[in-house]
């Protein structure tokens, strides 16, 4: 399984990102390549602190029944629902969003897999700190093919 964690997958990761063109057209969904870039730095600013994080109850319902899917190898589906304290609709600055979630990428490696370990993602709960960096890997590989990168 690909984890953030992993040098060779975040060094595949942090290709396809600064491959990422800001005109990229999109293949599903709604947001530009800036926004999808914000929405990614959002997601990982929780991991960080940046905001205090409590799973939702419908996540603590749903979250046993779809464990498998999230954590095993196949890719996100398409068009998959997004919470909306995660959506970004308004303009945002191409590579000012890049050049951020390349720094917050770096903090969250530099904790690492340990310090990552039982923290709590807003829909699926407490996670280890082996599958924070697959969810992580599988989120940004999700939202760069969603932009053909």
């Amino acid at each position: 399984m690909h984890s953030l964690f992993n040098p060779t997958d975040r060094d595949a990761l942090a290709r396809r990102i600064a491959e990422l063109e800001p005109d990229a057209q999109r293949q599903w969904g709604k947001m530009d390549p800036a926004q999808m870039l914000r929405h990614c730095a959002i997601a990982l600013g929780d991991l960080l602190g940046e905001r205090p994080v409590k799973q939702v109850f419908l996540g603590k319902l749903i979250t046993p029944l779809i464990r498998g899917q999230i954590f095993g190898d196949k890719p996100f589906r398409r068009n998959s629902p997004t919470d909306p304290i995660y959506v970004v609709a308004d303009a945002r600055d191409f590579e000012a969003e890049r050049a951020r979630l390349a720094t917050l990428i770096d903090r969250v490696v530099q904790l690492g897999a340990a310090k990552t370990e039982g923290m709590v993602h807003p829909f699926f709960g407490r996670l280890s700190g082996a599958q924070w960096g697959q969810l992580i890997y599988k989120h940004f590989d999700h939202h760069l093919r969603q932009f053909g990168a």
